[in-house]
């Protein structure tokens, strides 16, 4: 009679442990978000949270603030050429925004897929921006469009303490 073990259920424990070990850092994938200054004034900000959350997305970092014109110029900064700009600029530095940290598996391709299209109007229901929005301009919600984009965006807005690093009791049941 084989015995039945730990190895026994997946393969050998090696096999195993390398699994848990990319499963561990897929989900470590971090991505910005920001809720915009109309966003905000709708207080929707609880929402948007609500939603990420229920879809199995750790919160890591999270800040209200007023950015400044300094911060959304290098945050926007590939879009200086760009005719809508000046407007998004002041736009942005028109209310307070809140800007999110989230962490889990392929968390950049999940939130934008969440968030929906730039333009509301090709955003799907179920989408934060089919949804709640109808304007192109104030569309609620940033969500970073690359990993890459990703480390750039939250090395801008957030310092590295501010940043917490905790584990979520329920990652088990999401990730194995």
């Amino acid at each position: 009679m084989r015995r039945r073990g730990w190895a026994g259920r997946g393969g050998r424990p090696a096999r195993r442990l390398r699994r848990a070990a990319a499963a561990a850092a897929a989900a470590a994938e971090r991505t910005f978000v920001a809720v915009k200054p109309d966003g905000v004034q709708r207080r929707l900000v609880g929402e948007l949270v609500r939603r990420f959350e229920r879809r199995g997305l750790t919160l890591v970092g999270m800040k209200l603030v007023q950015a400044s014109e300094e911060l959304l110029r290098e945050h926007y900064g590939a879009l200086r050429e760009r005719p809508f700009y000046r407007q998004l600029l002041k736009y942005m530095s028109s209310g307070p925004v809140v800007a999110m940290v989230w962490q889990g598996l392929d968390v950049v391709k999940t939130v934008r897929t969440m968030i929906g299209e730039t333009n509301p109007a090709d955003s799907r229901p179920g989408t934060i921006r089919g949804d709640f929005c109808t304007d192109v301009t104030k569309n609620v919600i940033h969500g970073s469009d690359s990993v890459e984009s990703a480390r750039q965006e939250i090395a801008l807005w957030f310092r590295p303490e501010e940043l917490v690093c905790w584990e979520d009791a329920a990652e088990h049941w999401i990730y194995s």
